[in-house]
């Protein structure tokens, strides 16, 4: 008959072996930051570009499998529970894509023009977006003057 320290061992080798074990472990701090999480200090209403951002970090988690962490984020953000719909996403963002770049999250699209791009003027100049009421004028991004 088997001991108890042999039945964790079985048990534990079998949940790795299935990829179930990280799963768990991802969804018990889920739950534990849900249980944390203290719902009377109200978070600021999510701005239009929140919504994009957060939506492009979903999509990445998603697609790379961090289900749980994707969970995380849209339980702390407020980020609505059904994805946004990925053409309006691509649309909301002036972004074109072609058939091999819709197996990719936009993210990648994103970072990738950024990386590769080949523009002689140099760096893009980015502006400062509206920001949510009670975000801190610390967290935007400095101009050129900076």
């Amino acid at each position: 008959m088997a001991t108890i320290t042999e039945l964790k061992c079985a048990v534990r080798e079998t949940l790795e072996s299935r990829g179930v074990l990280g799963q768990l472990k991802a969804r018990i701090r889920a739950e534990v930051f849900s249980a944390l999480d203290d719902q009377r200090e109200p978070r600021p209403p999510l701005s239009h570009e929140n919504l994009l951002i957060n939506e492009l970090i979903r999509e990445y988690l998603e697609f790379n499998k961090y289900r749980y962490t994707a969970s995380v984020l849209t339980a702390e953000s407020g980020q609505p529970e059904v994805p946004l719909n990925r053409q309006f996403l691509a649309n909301e963002l002036k972004v074109n894509e072609d058939t091999s770049s819709k197996s990719v999250p936009l993210l990648y699209g994103l970072v990738s023009h950024f990386v590769n791009s080949g523009d002689s003027v140099g760096k893009v100049f980015l502006r400062g977006a509206s920001l949510p009421a009670g975000t801190s004028a610390s967290n935007t991004v400095p101009g050129p003057d900076a």
